[in-house]
């Protein structure tokens, strides 16, 4: 099966080592995103998916642009694929990439769709407490995330799990999945279904502002938002005019007391926050602006909050 594989970062990695280690497929061409600026010293930087391809001497095509790219549908058409495999690409793909090869563009998606529709598919089930995610392999259509589902399977998610633990695991779930796919797609051993639209959750790209804590929220909640967006926006607060970044928490079986949402107080040198319907977070490992991280018993031995004192009353930016 001849194929064009579109995908950029680590989590597409497995799917395409896997397709290509496998002898019934024949990758005639790799697109990824053109190489980006990373890391403190924003060198520029392959991405991962460019990487293993180079080390397999694959042919590599960057496009800055997909839709009206003349020159790469020529390529394409050129190369006459059967089906063009997509994972974590970065781009939206162009109706005439959709409609080129006979079995179509095949997405893996990480989460269980419909739930979970959009760019942070991961992290946003993790946020909303959800106990199980997955894979989920589609073909794409004109929509977001809306094509035919092919095949599906599950993850269970541990209490402590967040969105960096989660990911490889996806990814290395998802690789075989899509292999199977492929082989039944080609012959003829799927059946694709509809995704029941009124089911659909959405996963939009996340903002530095979703790591704002919101203290009204729950002590669950904020503790799930916490796993979710890790290592970015992470969650964030304020303390005395500056920011404070909160790296480790979990809720609290301390019985609540009627205390402002926010409010600090200590127990047994334990650093405890009032939260919303009466449910507490205690905080682990924090890191003030301008500070090194360190445990919540450093932060109360060297900061001493005293009794009324709130986080979150002077809302700042979360530190770099």
């Amino acid at each position: 099966m001849d194929l064009i594989f579109c995908g950029t970062p680590a989590f597409a990695v497995p799917t395409l080592q896997s397709i290509l280690d496998h002898d019934a497929f024949r990758v005639r061409l790799v697109i990824t995103q053109p190489d980006r600026p990373a890391g403190r010293g924003m060198d520029i930087i392959p991405s991962p998916v460019k990487q293993l391809a180079e080390s397999r001497s694959l042919s590599l095509a960057q496009p800055e642009k997909l839709k009206n790219n003349a020159e790469l549908r020529t390529q394409l058409e050129a190369i006459r694929p059967q089906v063009i495999v997509v994972v974590a690409y970065g781009r939206m793909i162009p109706q005439w990439m959709i409609d080129l090869p006979p079995l179509g563009n095949i997405n893996l998606h990480a989460s269980l769709l419909p739930k979970y529709r959009g760019a942070a598919p991961i992290q946003w089930a993790i946020a909303m407490g959800e106990a199980v995610t997955g894979v989920t392999t589609m073909r794409i259509d004109s929509g977001l995330d809306t094509g035919d589902i092919l095949q599906q399977r599950e993850l269970p998610l541990e209490p402590e799990d967040n969105a960096q633990s989660v990911t490889p695991r996806l990814a290395q779930l998802g690789a075989p999945l899509m292999v199977e796919t492929l082989l039944q797609l080609g012959a003829g051993m799927i059946a694709p279904r509809p995704q029941e639209s009124a089911r659909a959750t959405l996963a939009p790209l996340l903002t530095k502002e979703d790591g704002r804590i919101e203290w009204g929220r729950r002590a669950e909640e904020i503790h799930n938002r916490l796993r979710g967006f890790q290592p970015w926006p992470g969650a964030f607060t304020s303390f005395r005019e500056k920011s404070l970044n909160v790296w480790e928490a979990r809720p609290s079986h301390t019985p609540g007391r009627k205390l402002a949402a926010g409010e600090i107080t200590e127990e047994n040198e334990r650093v405890l926050v009032a939260c919303g319907e009466g449910s507490t977070l205690e905080l682990i490992t924090v890191q003030l602006e301008g500070k090194k991280r360190m445990s919540a018993r450093d932060f109360l031995h060297g900061y001493r909050p005293v009794p009324g004192e709130r986080l979150g009353e002077t809302a700042k930016s979360s530190p770099a």
